[in-house]
């Protein structure tokens, strides 16, 4: 079978690329896939972080689309038509993509016969404007059929048509990281101690809620002993009130902040020196760190919103609070309070259902 997946590929940076790059790799197991990505994904005043792309490569990437050029938009829907797939599988996250994808939909509906399904990563963004459910809808409806990975995804699919035809499956968990290594190996190399270690990793924007979880810390100096938190990722927001919130919450000795991309490559040494992983969010739809967590078998504190609380285990793979300060303090004291070992005996089979080949599995479903 034939397969076009649309979207970003490495070395575009970001969870929808590492999603689309996972996916590939299984599908081309037994179809022959064609990966279509950007040329230009965001323009430079649109996008708040310090580069789009990575060092990491995927192979046979056709670049060819611009978000902003309907010419591209043009010429992709002649590529794929020529191509003529029995099936194209767009990755959408953003409404800032719907005109895009809808001419190259509505393009490829016209010409040939492929079936088009939409893998929702997002339906409704984290901070919406009134126009961005009029271009889903627009989009959505040249397509024949949907993923979901969440019940809050999912309702907003059914939202915009409740006669939408979808499978609904957890987001699978990452394997491109590279295998665990040992803490003191991860630790050493991170030059960290011995002390209790949280991380809260990613993208840091507003929705994610570090500044409950800088808050939390302040709860936790008083009920924990020798811990440190470790944000790592680049910030879309401005870094220095996260510092200066640091510096008056009285935290700035427990809280280490790392506000860059962190490549892949690196990625495990993160993950591996830690004891938990740590996700305060505001609002969700599902989390690609629960997944990498997962793969280090991490087990994870989480906020009780959108679908986070649908990959946890509570008390077994993780713990799911409120999104506040003091359910988050108890949730990590908590944690460490417990039989840790357990935690991670949950996760090595709590993941065992949750492959990239039930993922492929379920689109093959659809088609």
């Amino acid at each position: 079978m034939k397969i076009a997946l649309i979207g970003p590929f490495p070395p575009y940076r970001g969870g929808i690329s590492m999603f689309n790059y996972s996916l590939a790799k299984e599908l081309q197991k037994h179809h022959e896939i064609f990966k279509i990505s950007f040329s230009l994904q965001y323009p430079k005043y649109f996008f708040p972080g310090k580069s789009q792309k990575s060092s990491f490569q995927d192979n046979d990437i056709i670049e060819i689309i611009n978000s902003i050029n309907p010419f591209s938009w043009i010429k992709t829907a002649n590529y794929i038509n020529k191509i003529s797939p029995d099936v194209v599988i767009f990755q959408y996250w953003l409404p800032f993509f719907a005109p895009a994808f809808t001419s190259i939909a509505k393009k490829i509906k016209k010409t040939c016969k492929s079936k088009i399904i939409v893998n929702c990563n997002n339906i409704v963004p984290h901070e919406p404007r009134k126009i961005d459910s009029i271009l889903t809808r627009n989009f959505f409806k040249h397509c024949d059929s949907f993923i979901v990975m969440s019940e809050t995804v999912e309702k907003d699919l059914l939202d915009i048509n409740s006669q939408s035809i979808y499978k609904k499956t957890p987001h699978p968990i990452y394997d491109l990281f590279g295998k665990s290594i040992s803490k003191e190996k991860a630790r050493k190399y991170l030059k960290i101690g011995d002390e209790k270690l949280i991380l809260n990793f990613g993208l840091v924007r507003k929705y994610k809620g570090l500044d409950i979880l800088i808050q939390s810390a302040k709860i936790l100096k008083k009920q924990l002993n020798q811990f440190k938190i470790m944000v790592v990722g680049e910030c879309y927001d401005n870094q220095s009130e996260y510092i200066q919130m640091a510096k008056e919450n009285n935290v700035e000795d427990v809280i280490d902040f790392t506000f860059e991309f962190i490549p892949n490559e690196n990625v495990k040494y993160f993950f591996c020196a830690s004891d938990l992983v740590v996700l305060p969010y505001r609002n969700a739809t599902q989390s690609g760190i629960i997944p990498i967590a997962y793969h280090f078998n991490m087990p994870v504190v989480a906020s009780n919103v959108g679908g986070l609380p649908e990959n946890i285990q509570n008390n077994k793979t993780g713990i799911i609070c409120e999104p506040s300060p003091e359910s988050i303090a108890n949730g990590i004291i908590n944690y460490f309070d417990s039989d840790l070992f357990i935690y991670k005996e949950n996760i090595e089979q709590y993941k065992k259902q949750y492959t990239w080949k039930t993922f492929a599995k379920k689109i093959m479903e659809l088609v």
